[in-house]
């Protein structure tokens, strides 16, 4: 046989092959694979070199007290100088209480141009800062928050987002869903890396399992968490995320890489480059979040 032919040969074998391989392909499989972005992709800087940018209001504050019950409850009102209307949120600290560091991050919120409330939740209770135990008094002391903030003339929308650090999160999503608030004054639900469960649950409901009350939260929700966080914490976080997700519930979860707990917080001497940037961007990123949930709810 000659050259020519036993070549002919193969390359009519190998064109066979080809085609069988293309037939057996799934429907598709040769045009351009599309890729969902991850949560933290930025097409205007890919595409345009934008770089997100985020108003910078001075801010004026004021202490006040509200009712809960028969109780008065101090609070913490941040407002944008100047005038105007902003949305509003309500600002719910952990196990820390309202100290100095929390009240610089309302402060640093209510300059991105929001109304910020921040209750002092156990000043009232006679609680000290660092609380073990769970008073489930302070859940209707979050609502009621809630409430007060939603009367305040200043605010631009009829509804609030609720923004809350660590333990601030359970405070949070029961006022929400316990209280029965998120169909009349919940927007939307920002958790620095929440407490998603009843802190008076025992050791292995704290690591295995969430509250059952995050099933019931279905206003949009967003939470940040570096992958260092504490495992008990990281994973309860988790799967509610995941349950939420199976719900069909909007909901999004930042997991910032190189970070630990409390990257919003952590001291200058003990501070790292990752955490600041991940405490800008969670800042720029729940602004923007919160903004988009509020905007329907203009007024």
């Amino acid at each position: 046989m000659s050259l020519a032919r036993v070549l002919g040969a193969k390359l009519t074998r190998s064109g066979i092959v080809i085609f069988l391989l293309l037939a057996a392909a799934p429907a598709g499989a040769q045009q351009t694979r599309q890729i969902e972005a991850p949560w933290w992709w930025d097409d205007a800087w890919w595409t345009e070199g934008r770089l997100p940018s985020s108003p910078a209001y001075p801010v004026e504050a004021k202490e006040l007290t509200y009712k809960s019950g028969d109780e008065d409850v101090a609070a913490l009102l941040l407002n944008p100088q100047g005038g105007g209307k902003y949305p509003p949120v309500l600002f719910v600290h952990g196990r820390r209480g309202l100290d100095d560091v929390n009240r610089a991050h309302a402060r640093r919120l209510a300059a991105q141009g929001f109304v910020v409330l921040a209750p002092d939740l156990y000043q009232a209770r006679f609680i000290p800062a660092m609380p073990i135990e769970h008073d489930y008094v302070l859940e209707d002391d979050t609502a009621a928050g809630l409430d007060h903030l939603l009367t305040l003339p200043e605010i631009s929308a009829a509804r609030a987002c609720l923004y809350s650090i660590s333990r601030g999160g359970y405070y949070t999503l029961k006022a929400a869903v316990t209280k029965k608030r998120q169909a009349t004054g919940v927007a939307c639900y920002v958790g620095y890396y929440p407490h998603l469960q009843d802190p008076n649950a025992p050791e292995p409901m704290q690591v295995y399992r969430y509250a059952p009350e995050v099933e019931s939260l279905t206003v949009p929700t967003l939470l940040l968490l570096g992958d260092a966080e504490q495992y008990q914490r990281r994973r309860g976080i988790e799967m509610a995320a995941e349950a939420m997700r199976a719900k069909g519930r909007d909901v999004t979860l930042a997991l910032y890489p190189g970070v630990g707990r409390g990257f919003d917080f952590r001291e200058r001497h003990v501070r790292t480059f990752a955490d600041d940037l991940a405490a800008r961007d969670a800042m720029h990123r729940a602004s923007a979040f919160m903004r988009r949930h509020m905007q329907p709810f203009a007024r």
